[in-house]
């Protein structure tokens, strides 16, 4: 008998616009022990289908219109709230996708771990804390007697993520759900998180239910695949079924969205035939900053060198990528070449000039030369201005259109980046999270700059809207003749795009190089470690790598 066994679920959310059929008759079960993806793009249904179990959808204007979810033989569905209230966290744990936003950013780590203790095991607070630190240690935290008195903002993302994966599993739960628990970590923070479940999993005979938008994320730790589209499981099967003999059509566009390999040729010059005059070319740039934590007044705060000591060029129509893990310098290197943040010392010489020397005035025309694309379009777009507005902005500020013209070129700005005209008054909370990115990308090649930097622009989106993006920005390379610097953590989505890569650690620039000679043989030891890290499509190669992260961590 499963250990839950879902029979035609059936979710609806009552809306203005009427009944969205979010989760509509799905069927699914879970063995002990037994690892269950359940994959689609966003909207599809697999977050809701998972939170209706227990009941975790706001109702109204959420409404669990039919079906059974049957969890060691009782209707999960027909349960009491009181009683379900013993299940979450005891019985099912849930890992949720942003750790940042599920903690408590007042309680340190260890009142959160020892709650569920208390809770649900009513033990004392000294037992409790004992098993809480057992638990960080067991998650791989290093010194846990230490951190468990840290708050949430202490940690990094990846050290969250494994706080959140101690919360959910310190009651020893039979069943535990992952919701996208590694979408926005580094390549590598993500292997040794999905290692981390997988080993847990077998130490504790855990039942895992994994949801996630990427097929290659789930290829080495899933025994069973659940494809999701508009609330229906369009295809489900073993793991080696969906990969090796797919059926569906829906599955098969998921599969060739995971970006792989090299760059598709385009009319934009490659890398060797660019002229030999770089149109960026940084040398010894230094960007530090003083560590304050320890308090304002101190004499002799620690200096963080994020970029230390850096030296660049890139040329006139390339697209350099820049890779490197979260707090490697990427993104305050991006942002030092705008001079968006002060720089210690060095220079950035755009297009024969110190961008380093001159004063805010001065910048302002070259700024239109130079754009970027953030990571987060909600965040970096204004919630009160609508499209048109966004994309009429630039175009004004620097003198490029009128009030008579600027509403033709907005148009054809909607038109180059794939919007509908008839968007152009909508606000960005009424977008998806691609076609935000659309605006923003639309935003950045309005001025028609030379340069432009792209701040991991994809690392959030799903994998068919990640594929659509990186087109769009190779599409308006080509037309505009633009250069770009392209930062990411993915390896594979910098040698979809990229002519050259350069690597980042610490800092530091530890390798640079054409995209495919670095694929084929990477120097840095760093460099390997990042490539031996990307997720492929292959079930068989992935579970090999997985054995081979899992191995240490349960002989610990």
């Amino acid at each position: 008998m499963p250990l839950l066994e879902v029979d035609n679920l059936t979710t609806h959310f009552h809306t203005r616009e009427g009944v969205v059929k979010a989760v509509d008759g799905i069927s699914f079960s879970v063995d002990r022990g037994e690892t269950l993806a359940i994959v689609g793009e966003s909207g599809s249904g697999k977050s809701v289908a998972c939170y209706s179990l227990l009941k975790l959808i706001p109702q109204p204007p959420g409404k669990i219109v039919a079906g059974r979810a049957l969890f060691e033989g009782r209707d999960l569905l027909q349960t009491d709230n009181k009683t379900l209230q013993q299940i979450r966290g005891n019985d099912i744990a849930i890992i949720f996708q942003d750790p940042m936003t599920c903690l408590n950013p007042y309680l340190t780590v260890g009142e959160q771990l020892i709650e569920p203790l208390i809770y649900h095991r009513n033990i004392s607070r000294k037992e409790a804390t004992q098993r809480a630190i057992e638990i960080l240690g067991e998650v791989g935290i290093v010194e846990p007697e230490k951190r468990i008195n840290s708050y949430p903002h202490e940690f990094s993302g990846g050290m969250r993520q494994r706080v959140m994966i101690g919360m959910a599993l310190i009651a020893e739960p039979k069943l535990l759900i992952c919701d996208e628990p590694t979408t926005a970590l580094d390549v590598t923070i993500q292997a040794q998180i999905l290692g981390l479940v997988k080993a847990l999993q077998l130490k504790r005979n855990i039942a895992v239910i994994f949801i996630s938008h990427d097929l290659a994320v789930v290829a080495g730790v899933a025994d069973k695949v659940a494809v999701m589209k508009d609330g229906l499981i369009v295809e489900q099967g073993p793991v080696d079924d969906i990969f090796y003999n797919t059926q569906h059509d829906y599955t098969k566009k998921l599969l060739a969205s995971i970006p792989e390999g090299a760059k598709p040729e385009t009319s934009n010059p490659d890398a060797s035939n660019i002229e030999n005059t770089p149109l960026l070319a940084i040398n010894g740039l230094k960007t530090h900053f003083h560590d304050y934590s320890g308090g304002w007044l101190k004499r002799n705060q620690k200096v963080i060198k994020a970029v230390d000591d850096v030296s660049l060029k890139i040329q006139q129509g390339e697209i350099l990528g820049l890779v490197g893990e979260s707090g490697s310098g990427k993104s305050t290197l991006g942002r030092s070449i705008l001079q968006l943040v002060p720089v210690t010392s060095g220079s950035v010489i755009f297009d024969g000039t110190d961008l380093t020397s001159l004063s805010p005035a001065q910048m302002k025309p070259m700024r239109r030369r130079m754009q970027m694309i953030f990571q987060d379009p909600y965040a970096s777009l204004n919630p009160r201005m609508t499209v048109f507005d966004t994309l009429a902005e630039p175009l004004l500020y620097h003198g490029l259109a009128t009030r008579k013209t600027v509403t033709e070129q907005v148009l054809a700005l909607m038109d180059d980046v794939g919007l509908a005209r008839s968007a152009i008054r909508k606000y960005p909370h009424e977008f998806s999270g691609g076609q935000r990115q659309r605006i923003a990308v639309g935003r950045a090649v309005s001025t028609k700059p030379e340069l432009v930097i792209a701040d991991e622009p994809v690392s959030a989106l799903d994998v068919t809207i990640q594929a659509q993006i990186l087109d769009l920005i190779l599409t308006l390379i080509d037309k505009h003749n633009l250069t770009m610097l392209f930062i990411s953590h993915d390896l594979s989505v910098v040698r979809y795009i990229a002519d050259r890569i350069a690597v980042m650690h610490h800092g530091k620039l530890v390798e640079t190089g054409s995209t495919e000679s670095l694929f084929a043989a990477p120097q840095h030891e760093y460099t390997k470690k990042l490539l031996a890290a990307i997720p492929v499509a292959d079930p068989a190669r992935e579970r090999e790598r997985q054995a081979a992260l899992i191995e240490p961590i349960i002989n610990s």
